[in-house]
């Protein structure tokens, strides 16, 4: 294989409980990504998965060893990484493309070429008619549809995707399924999916 996108190598993370326990929630992990791989991470409720996605994410650190993205370790949020959590989190007041245009704004893109990939992206996610909506216009698939928008928009070096469909009703879910399948096939974007279905990971992921 190529040189990975990403690789974990003796990941741990622990935490300190109130009562003065130490909660283990990863044990020397070691993986690789490669690029334009679509990776799943499985596993039930309280295992370890949401917190190995924030520390890729650099949002929280690593109790012992390191992840690297692009040969550089995660030390912190990054701009080549981008997210998507279970709720999509849109912000109410601004319309659809000003809510996947919200990255350009946190890192002070210019606008013009942010504007004309958001607008793209909108058309891959087959939201092309919605730009000026509001958030609370759409429905939930919709809604999670803005937000991988949103977290391609600065052509990150992975996406990671936090159960991105576990609150929406049983048929929109395998409607985002395909969906998601579409953008990826497009995109060829490396993901890294955490999901607690073992029938989700195995229709979109080349590994679990």
């Amino acid at each position: 294989m190529a040189d990975p996108v990403c690789s974990v190598r003796g990941m741990s993370k622990r935490y300190g409980s109130q009562d003065g326990a130490v909660v283990t929630a990863l044990e020397a992990l070691s993986f690789d990504i490669a690029d334009g791989e679509f990776v799943a991470v499985v596993g039930p409720s309280g295992c370890g998965k949401s917190t190995l996605l924030h520390i890729l994410a650099g949002i929280f650190p690593a109790s012992e060893g390191e992840a690297v993205l692009r040969g550089q370790p995660v030390r912190g949020p990054r701009r080549d990484v981008g997210v998507v959590f279970q709720e999509a989190l849109l912000l109410p007041w601004r319309r659809v493309l000003d809510n996947v245009l919200l990255p350009a704004v946190v890192h002070g893109q210019p606008m013009g070429p942010a504007r004309e990939r958001a607008t793209a992206l909108l058309r891959l996610v087959q939201l092309e008619g919605f730009a000026d909506k509001y958030p609370q216009e759409l429905s939930g698939g919709m809604q999670q549809r803005v937000a991988i928008a949103r977290g391609l928009l600065h052509d990150p070096a992975i996406l990671l995707m936090d159960e991105p469909f576990g609150a929406l009703d049983a048929m929109t879910r395998e409607q985002m399924n395909l969906d998601l399948l579409h953008i990826w096939q497009a995109a060829r974007k490396t993901i890294l999916l955490i999901t607690h279905s073992i029938t989700e990971a195995v229709f979109l992921a080349d590994r679990v």
